[in-house]
């Protein structure tokens, strides 16, 4: 590209809107890498900018994409050149890297040449190595030059498919090519010299591997399943089959073509079916398709290469199965014109009638299943038809009871069709209609009551024997003659009865509205009728008696009790009333005091407060302490009014400034006087006194136990319980002790002379130890304590005495020790001894060292 910007283009720049091509600073555009352009035309736009104005200039360029011709050097004009004879003939040579001589004398490389590809067909049977191409540089004349290759093919795997002789530059494949496995392989030739320095630049190599026709059409499934209607018209598409073959799709190698082989079964025609030969589709030809007449054809398809050419293509073979699926092209219809059912009276969800059809469609489908509706005949729907899914039969069913009384019979008109629409063209058949009888056979039916719940209204209290209204129930059996007869079901008061033939119900007690069977002022009772058929049959009805209310209740005083101070003051008792009766036999009321005694009106007085409450107070200034019964009359506002005098107890109690009764006080208007105050407290303090005196005797009756004189039975001998739990060995040996030291101390000699043998670590050692003197033995004395005493004396007298007393040793442990004797240690005060060498007998002896070593100081 040229561009002259009017300044001598100095620092012009250059580029593409494509990262494909790039622009030298002389304007020359070329390409940026090896690329395939897939179009025949390519548009690129070229931008010339200078960086110090900023201005841009942009300018168009269109290539035109030519095909590659395949020529070959030095071949002789007017011969077309075959496939293989630039392999075959060794003289052609390729001079990639010709060199050229310019008019100055100076040589000048020109641009590479690009190398026509090389063709070679795969399955030659050789011989190899076969000799392909050679290749050389016109420098060989002056330096020896070695040639490589490199590649897919050479040094990479496939390893060593191509390889070139170093010297001559020849290039041979070794072996046969499978297009198939590899089309073509991309090769660089390479020139150095002996050093191994470059001497050229390295030459794309091109081969391309040249189809046979070695391979079969393969199906990709060996059985295709496809589908059409029946009563297709012709052309309508049913399956494609595809096949598919390994070898070059651009030659007639690859090029596959179908045909129909045979067709199963040959009904209506034998070509029901044609195949279009390049694409597989396969579509009907002819009309005649009936499902019910046959349901599946197999079609055996061919595909064969060579476009189809028998004499030279290969073939194979698939199945195409195609079924013929099902059209409502048959209307269901009925196997008989009428049915009959018989129902009984009052029955549901019985099925009456069977209503059978048949249908060729294919069964269990939409075609075949069956609706059956009623047209007439039923104008109460009493009856529908549900369809059996396994059988499509109509089950005619009662989901409406029928009365035999008001229709004995029905005559329906039914109707069947199918889920499915019909096919164009089909016509509803006349036996798709047909009618059902049904028969409506009597039963007996149980009396009813017409009313039901029945409501009276009358006031409560009516006396026995009054005649409230007939409860009668009718019979719908009007051709049957039958007597009815009540009975009572449920009465819960017992407040009434029912005439058993004609249901008149009279009282049988009084009715009472503030009884607990009432509910809302209403009382309920249930009664029976029942015929005399066969089986005989019953039914309820339900009277509901409100009862209005009368002023039958006189008004109770509430509180029963309560409690005041004993002195006037702002503590009043607040009183109401309570009536059983209802508005407007209840409040206001009136509350007074009677007039006798004459000691009520005296002490108390009354204020109203409204028409529900009032205030009951004392009237004098001080009234004692106790429980009073106070006479109230209340009366209330019915029509005629009625009054009851209740009597309130209340305490009269003395009060602290709150105006609350002491607890003193509280018991004194409880009724109790002083003097049984102080007998209770008297029999409180008798039963302390008691309480104490028992537990002082259980105290000296224990201690008199533990006092008691210590000469005992050895069996109880309270020494059996001193064990010693850390020593191992003895046995029952162990418990045999010798109380003879106790018993009489006088003489040893039956202790010197006991036999060796097992003995007890709390004896004391009998003339093992000289070094310790025998204290003197003390005159058996009167009692054994002052026996133990005189020893005990004689043990804190004796500095040479062991460390364990005369009657009992705890732990002994042998004659003969290396170390000296300890009982020399006595709390003399002499201060000449020096006990610093304790502070060497290790941490055990510290607390005896610190109390003793202390020397001048302690």
């Amino acid at each position: 590209v040229k561009f002259n910007n009017c300044a001598g283009n100095k620092g012009v720049r250059y580029e593409t809107n494509s990262l494909d091509f790039k622009v030298r600073a002389d304007g020359t555009l070329y390409a940026a890498h090896h690329l395939q352009v897939p179009s025949k035309q390519l548009i690129l736009m070229v931008t010339a900018w200078d960086p110090q104005t900023l201005g841009r200039w942009e300018a168009m360029v269109r290539f035109l994409v030519a095909e590659k011709s395949q020529h070959n050097g030095h071949k002789p004009k007017g011969r077309k050149a075959l496939p293989g004879e630039l392999a075959q003939q060794q003289s052609d040579t390729l001079l990639p890297w010709r060199q050229h001589q310019s008019a100055n004398g100076l040589r000048r490389q020109k641009r590479d040449w690009v190398i026509p590809p090389i063709n070679v067909p795969e399955n030659s049977r050789g011989p190899f190595p076969q000799q392909l191409v050679r290749i050389r540089s016109d420098k060989d004349k002056e330096i020896h030059i070695r040639y490589s290759i490199t590649g897919v093919g050479a040094d990479q795997p496939p390893m060593e498919v191509f390889n070139i002789d170093p010297v001559s530059g020849r290039m041979y494949v070794t072996r046969p090519m499978d297009r198939e496995e590899r089309a073509s392989y991309h090769l660089r030739a390479h020139a150095v010299d002996m050093n191994g320095n470059k001497v050229e630049n390295p030459i794309d190599l091109y081969i391309y591997v040249i189809d046979m026709n070695d391979n079969r059409p393969e199906f990709i499934n060996q059985v295709y399943n496809g589908s059409v209607d029946e009563g297709s018209k012709p052309g309508t598409y049913v399956m494609t089959v595809t096949a598919n073959d390994a070898d070059d799709g651009t030659t007639a190698n690859g090029m596959v073509r179908y045909r129909i082989v045979t067709q199963t079964p040959q009904s209506p025609s034998q070509n029901m079916f044609t195949i279009n030969s390049e694409t597989g589709d396969i579509v009907t030809v002819a009309a005649g398709l009936d499902r019910e007449k046959v349901q599946q054809y197999i079609v055996i398809v061919q595909a064969t290469d060579m476009e189809g050419n028998l004499n030279y293509g290969l073939s194979n073979t698939a199945t195409a199965i195609i079924t013929v699926t099902d059209v409502n092209d048959n209307p269901p219809e009925f196997t008989t014109s009428t049915y009959s059912g018989e129902v009984p009276e009052n029955r549901v969800e019985v099925v009456v009638a069977n209503l059978t059809v048949m249908d060729r469609d294919q069964p269990h489908s939409p075609n075949w299943n069956a609706i059956y509706r009623i047209i007439s005949g039923d104008p109460s729907g009493h009856f529908t038809i549900r369809t059996d899914p396994i059988t499509n039969e109509g089950m005619v069913t009662v989901v409406k009871a029928v009365d035999y009384e008001m229709n004995r019979a029905f005559m329906l008109t039914v109707m069947v069709s199918n889920q499915a629409p019909l096919a164009s063209g089909i016509q509803m058949s006349f036996q798709s209609t047909a009618g059902v009888t049904i028969s409506v056979t009597d039963v007996n039916e149980a009396p009813y009551f017409p009313t039901n719940h029945k409501l009276i209204r009358l006031e409560e209290g009516v006396p026995t024997g009054t005649i409230l209204t007939t409860f009668s129930a009718v019979d719908p059996d009007r051709f049957m003659q039958q007597a009815v007869r009540y009975s009572k079901l449920s009465d819960p008061a017992n407040w009434l009865n029912i005439n058993a033939t004609n249901g008149q119900i009279t009282t049988a007690a009084v009715l009472d509205r503030e009884s607990d069977y009432i509910k809302n002022n209403v009382y309920e009772a249930t009664f029976l009728a029942a015929d005399n058929g066969i089986p005989p049959a019953s039914g309820t009805g339900t009277l509901q008696i409100y009862l209005i209310d009368i002023n039958d209740n006189a008004p109770e005083l509430l509180p029963k009790e309560a409690q005041i101070c004993e002195k006037p003051n702002l503590n009043v008792i607040n009183i109401t009333a309570a009536d059983a009766d209802i508005d407007p036999n209840v409040g206001p009321f009136v509350f007074e005091l009677p007039s006798v005694p004459s000691a009520v009106r005296k002490n108390w007085t009354i204020t109203r407060l409204n028409g529900d409450y009032a205030q009951l107070s004392l009237r004098i200034m001080y009234l004692e302490a106790g429980v009073y019964d106070v006479p109230i009359i209340v009366t209330d506002s019915g029509n005629p009014p009625l009054y009851n005098t209740s009597v309130i107890k209340v305490k009269v109690c003395p009060c602290d400034e709150n105006g609350d009764c002491t607890t003193i006080g509280a018991v004194a208007a409880a009724g109790l006087g002083t003097g049984a105050i102080i007998a209770i407290l008297i029999c409180i303090i008798i039963l302390l006194t008691m309480v104490l005196l028992f537990v002082v005797w259980m105290k000296r009756r224990e201690k008199e136990r533990h006092t008691k004189q210590l000469l005992i039975d050895p069996e109880d001998d309270v020494r059996d319980n001193i064990l010693k739990y850390d020593e191992e060995g003895g046995g029952e040996e162990d418990q045999d002790y010798d109380l003879s030291q106790l018993q009489q101390p006088e003489t040893m000699d039956h202790v010197l002379n006991k036999t060796p043998g097992v003995r007890r670590v709390d004896e004391r050692p009998i003339g093992a130890e000289p070094q310790y003197p025998i204290r003197p033995v003390i005159p058996h004395p009167g009692d054994i304590g002052d026996f133990i005493n005189e020893g005990l004396r004689a043990a804190d007298n004796d500095p040479t005495a062991p460390p364990y007393d005369s009657l009992l040793v705890f732990d002994y442990e042998g004659s003969g020790s290396t170390a000296g004797s300890v009982s020399s240690l006595n709390s003399s005060s002499s201060g000449d001894q020096d006990y610093d060498y304790l502070n060497d007998w290790g941490p055990r002896f510290k607390k005896l060292a610190d109390m003793y070593g202390g020397g001048e100081e302690d």
